[in-house]
């Protein structure tokens, strides 16, 4: 089997684990287990604050001391037995710790399995500006397959979904120990600082006003990320509280309308490496602020009647939103720091997106929620979706303002360490 070939059953398995359940949460803890609607904003803070500890960490075990491919394998296999685990729980306060148990293995394999592409890929002589936007397509598209598996098995409400989850996690795992060998680079020298000897070395991107900004930003879009993972599915499952929607289509099938989502990004995944290299990153990242206003606003005046084309153009630009943000933003990474921490620096980045990113999005949003958009104990979603465009607004405009960097398409970026 190629080298491509295997990375793309990696990046397919990958996002299947985490598509099989991550939409339809929702609709598992609201309708299924019936429980409130601040706690449920406890659960997304998981994936936060497993991002806040673990990717930083393991990135430093993988540029230190372990092969990076047998960590992403262990951690998928640790991440499936808590996923399995999960069925099991009964009360909220523990699905908290137990899914607080998965995320910290899940969470920094995204980063790891980024690292571990880039390495092979590298090694292997390939372009990964080039060659890594089509195999990470493959990631996205087993999200899709992994919703569309769960919501056509009849699964979207219930605890099957982290069965499919855990199985397809423990598969990965064993899988990883296959793939060519990513060793620590271990270049530390005998007069090495404690920084050095720990591998800390990345958190110095934060002394680069440029990187900082970049991480800051990150951290802002990662909490519009979240809102979208949290609310987007249960907020199309509520149309069947109305009686001229309760027999809907888009009703029934909110996961699979939700999965155009996904399969818009496949297709501006592959844009990544054109418009990089024509707009440049700033020009990009803007592009998915401004996608991200979109994203909510046509949401905030959809329905499953009339106004479902607002819900599918909502779906449609949300993959111009995450990838020109999410992947953009991991090959600039790649592409602007030294070899030696760029493990470290992709878990940063994880850090900054879905670590204080998804925190802030998941209880902010809660709250906000909770206090000003819930009447009666229904939610009004449509100033919901308004208010969350605003916020996206107000974001791209400070990145316009305070984002400085110049662009040049023929130019490669210069690694700062």
């Amino acid at each position: 089997m190629g080298i491509k070939i295997r990375l793309v059953v990696m990046s397919f398995l990958q996002f299947f684990v985490w598509g099989a359940w991550l939409i339809t949460v929702s609709n598992y803890w609201f309708i299924t287990k019936k429980w409130g609607g601040e706690e449920f904003g406890a659960i997304f803070s998981t994936l936060g604050l497993a991002s806040l500890i673990m990717p930083a960490i393991t990135g430093i075990i993988a540029d230190r001391w372990v092969n990076a491919e047998k960590l992403y394998g262990i951690l998928h296999i640790l991440g499936g037995l808590a996923l399995a685990c999960i069925p099991m729980v009964n009360h909220p306060g523990t699905f908290f710790w137990v899914i607080f148990g998965a995320m910290l293995c899940y969470m920094p394999t995204i980063s790891l399995s980024n690292s571990v592409a880039y390495n092979i890929l590298k090694t292997n002589g390939f372009d990964v500006v080039k060659v890594f936007p089509p195999i990470r397509v493959w990631g996205t598209i087993g999200f899709i397959a992994a919703m569309w598996a769960t919501n056509l098995s009849g699964n979207k409400a219930s605890s099957n979904q982290f069965h499919i989850a855990a199985l397809a996690a423990v598969i990965l795992g064993l899988y990883s120990f296959s793939l060519p060998k990513c060793p620590p680079l271990k270049s530390t020298s005998r007069n090495a600082t404690w920084v050095e000897l720990l591998g800390l070395n990345a958190f110095k991107l934060f002394g680069n006003l440029k990187l900082a900004l970049f991480f800051i930003f990150s951290m802002f879009l990662g909490g519009a990320l979240q809102l979208t993972n949290m609310y987007g599915d249960v907020f199309i499952s509520e149309f069947a509280t109305i009686p001229r929607y309760s027999d809907s289509l888009v009703v029934k099938y909110s996961t699979i309308i939700m999965s155009i989502s996904q399969v818009s990004e496949t297709l501006f995944i592959l844009a990544i490496p054109f418009f990089l290299k024509r707009f440049g990153i700033k020009k990009v990242m803007l592009i998915s602020m401004f996608a991200w206003v979109l994203r909510f606003g046509f949401f905030a005046y959809g329905n499953p009647g009339d106004g479902l084309w607002m819900i599918i153009l909502s779906c449609i630009v949300y993959g111009m939103a995450f990838d020109f943000f999410n992947i953009s933003g991991s090959l600039f990474i790649e592409t602007t720091t030294d070899s030696r921490i760029r493990s470290s620096a992709q878990g940063l980045f994880m850090m900054m997106t879905n670590g204080f990113g998804a925190i802030f999005g998941s209880l902010a949003s809660g709250y906000v929620i909770q206090k000003y958009f819930t009447i009666n104990g229904r939610t009004d979603w449509h100033h919901v979706w308004l208010s969350f465009a605003l916020y996206a607004f107000v974001i791209a405009i400070a990145f316009a303002v305070l984002f400085r960097h110049e662009h040049d398409s023929d130019a490669v970026e210069a690694p700062v360490h």
